[in-house]
């Protein structure tokens, strides 16, 4: 191949990942310049995020949907079902392990001097009462909204079941549900086309807005959490994409990840990614019935990353109230916790509240620590983000590999390449 083809191939392959990342340095550069009146352009970067929602419901309902109901075999979906749950927790104690070891060896709250504002009164807490406000509504109107996607997930799958069980005459519904799937997914990446203005806009709204924070007092907590993260999703996130699919599945799933990550950095927000997250793992080959299930799942319900943040927010709360950190009682609980702030999270921006708030309740903390870690949210939210979505990806690697065999990406692969010869031959043939 030549130098020019090449050339083409990877701007052909790359190009949109390429535009958003001259978007988010455009924005960030005029965010340092702006400063706080970089929030006028905010509304662009609203319009855009709006835009993600409002296709986020739909997709959900139609692919959880969809995927369940052409499944086919019930038993084989309980089987991916279990699995990917397992895995889940899994992921999410080591994530969680790997935090502490991290907050243990580095401080977050170390050289800490902040003065505390107390907030006003915050109600009472009740860890039951959240949960089950998290996984049920009252109303089926309530299903149709993105602050209530997990009870959206629970009923699309009982849905999904209930046209499986039709048996003959549900496959016609079934069928209908597949078309509508691959409608919206074009309908996202129309959607799509606004993330470079979209990102523009976020970016230099973030830049402005807090870029002062991340060189002041939060400035240890805050290079502590990015470098571990990094050190995770090099290490953890690669080990996971081995063990779905070996040296090809690591390739496949660092090379089209790009797209993601950003949308992921840019919008703060899982549920906000799930479109460009859907289209990723389908180039990189992971089974539909298998991706459609685990990513629109694990947007909401896979604590990874959630646990990453709340162990980090933990041990810093510790350290700020001069509090020991260093028993296996207070690691215990301290995982424990971190895991429960994450199950009542929404895979929306600012979700993570709900989590600040659990961690302050659980332990007693006084009122008045409870903007420092919402601070501490804001600044590490971005990256968060990226970890829970391409966290997702490397799940339904794993996922695939126990479900649908372990050369589940080589013979996809394979599948393309004849797919493309024929097609050479019937060109030729023409």
């Amino acid at each position: 191949m030549s130098e020019t083809a090449k050339k083409q191939s990877f701007w052909k392959q790359y190009r949109f990942p390429l535009i958003l990342i001259i978007s988010i340095i455009i924005g960030c550069i005029v965010g340092i310049i702006m400063g706080k009146d970089a929030v006028i352009l905010k509304p662009l970067g609203t319009i855009f995020m709006n835009l993600l929602f409002v296709v986020v419901v739909p997709l959900v309902l139609i692919s959880v949907t969809s995927a369940i109901a052409n499944f086919g075999d019930m038993k084989k979906l309980g089987r991916l079902i279990a699995t990917m749950f397992i895995v889940f927790i899994i992921t999410s104690i080591i994530a969680s392990v790997f935090m502490l070891v991290v907050c243990v060896i580095f401080p977050p709250a170390q050289g800490m001097d902040v003065q505390l504002e107390a907030p006003g009164e915050i109600n009472e807490f009740n860890t039951a009462d959240q949960v089950v406000a998290a996984l049920t509504v009252d109303d089926f109107s309530k299903l149709l909204s993105k602050e209530n996607l997990l009870p959206l997930i629970i009923f699309s799958i009982l849905l999904g079941v209930a046209i499986n069980m039709v048996g003959e005459k549900g496959k016609k519904v079934a069928s209908a549900l597949d078309t509508l799937t691959e409608v919206m997914m074009k309908l996202v990446q129309v959607v799509m086309y606004t993330a470079p203005v979209g990102l523009l806009a976020f970016f230099a709204a973030l830049i402005g807005d807090f870029g002062p924070n991340l060189f002041g007092s939060y400035f240890r907590c805050v290079l502590v959490y990015h470098v571990a993260l990094i050190i995770y999703g090099g290490i953890f996130l690669t080990f996971y994409a081995y063990v779905g699919a070996g040296k090809l599945g690591v390739s496949r799933f660092w090379k089209y990840s790009v797209t993601p990550i950003l949308t992921a950095f840019g919008t703060q927000s899982s549920v906000a990614s799930l479109p460009a997250n859907l289209e990723a793992a389908e180039k990189i080959g992971i089974p539909k019935r298998v991706r459609d299930v685990v990513l629109l799942i694990g947007a909401s319900a896979h604590t990874e990353a959630a646990c990453l943040s709340g162990i980090l927010k933990i041990a810093f709360l510790f350290g700020i109230l001069g509090l020991p950190f260093n028993s296996i009682g207070t690691f215990g609980s301290a995982l424990l916790v971190a895991i429960l702030s994450g199950v009542v999270m929404c895979g929306i921006p600012g979700g993570g509240l709900i989590g600040e708030m659990l961690i302050v309740s659980l332990y007693g903390f006084p009122l008045e620590v409870f903007p420092l870690i919402v601070t501490i949210g804001w600044l590490i939210d971005p990256a968060a983000t990226v970890l829970a979505v391409i966290g997702d990806t490397t799940c339904a690697m794993i996922i695939a590999r126990f479900t649908e065999g372990k050369n589940w990406l080589i013979d996809h692969v394979k599948g393309l390449k004849k797919t493309s010869s024929e097609e050479v031959v019937e060109k030729a043939e023409g």
